[in-house]
């Protein structure tokens, strides 16, 4: 393994700086449109993500949300309260439950993950330069 270098330790410093202040604008807008955690958030994204293959089961939620199972379970919880995706069971597993959004949690994620798109396009010059640093 080679050693860093000082521009290595100032690229990796500024792409976490630049993650964090993505995520902080995540963070802030989500609470203010939505009332959603940035977990929930990404539940709700990965879940669309997988709408053509008729959504998730918890097990891959919590894998693709990098999760207990557990917790997993709490954050499908919350969104189900609120009516923002359904659970049913596996009918090849009836131990397993499938995830899917509803109408309500299909048109929320579109205007959220939408603004997430503008946003990251407004920042990927910049992280993009930054990505590129580290890959020398």
């Amino acid at each position: 393994m080679s050693r860093l270098t000082a521009d290595d330790y100032e690229a990796l410093a500024n792409f976490r700086y630049l993650l964090r202040k993505f995520l902080r604008f995540s963070k802030d807008f989500l609470k203010a449109n939505g009332n959603l955690s940035p977990e929930q958030y990404e539940a709700l994204l990965a879940i669309r993500a997988f709408t053509s293959i008729g959504g998730l089961t918890i097990s891959h939620l919590s894998e693709r949300l990098q999760v207990k199972h557990h917790s997993a379970v709490n954050i499908v919880d919350r969104l189900a309260e609120r009516k923002l995706i359904t659970r049913e069971v596996v009918k090849a597993d009836r131990r397993r439950r499938q995830v899917q959004l509803t109408a309500e949690g299909e048109k929320l994620i579109d205007e959220l993950a939408a603004v997430h798109r503008k946003e990251i396009r407004g920042r990927s010059t910049e992280m993009i330069k930054v990505l590129e640093r580290l890959m020398r």
